[in-house]
């Protein structure tokens, strides 16, 4: 494994995800987490699986959320392969596409975004 591997997470075209992700790939499953907003907060994590920042920042947020304890639906959305997705969420609520992005929803509206690295738990509560 190379240096550069080591830090960004390797050359993994489908990296497994943590176990805590649901995922975004239907117009339904994005109906769902906006449903779910309703209940409790919910996070979206746009993610290009092409991108070493967004692995990165993934990876980092991955970590973070393995400590938090707090009521969230988190979900993750490939961008790349679900594109028309992404950017009917950008659409929907009126914010600029960016990737890595992190979008947090309450009631079925946007309470908070950040992208790159400002990605953090923090956005969340």
């Amino acid at each position: 494994m190379s240096f550069f591997d080591k830090i960004f997470g390797g050359k993994e075209n489908n990296p497994e995800r943590k176990s805590f992700w649901k995922k975004i790939e239907t117009e339904e499953d994005l109906a769902k987490a906006i449903e779910n907003s309703y209940h409790h907060r919910v996070a979206i994590f746009k993610h290009s699986t092409r991108c070493f920042i967004s692995k990165t920042v993934l990876k980092n947020f991955e970590r973070d959320i393995d400590n938090l304890d707090y009521e969230l639906d988190l979900y993750y959305l490939d961008l790349l392969t679900y594109r028309s997705i992404s950017n009917k969420i950008s659409e929907d609520f009126g914010i600029r596409h960016e990737s890595p992005q992190l979008i947090v929803i309450e009631n079925g509206k946007v309470v908070n975004t950040a992208s790159h690295e400002d990605i953090s738990i923090s956005q969340i509560a």
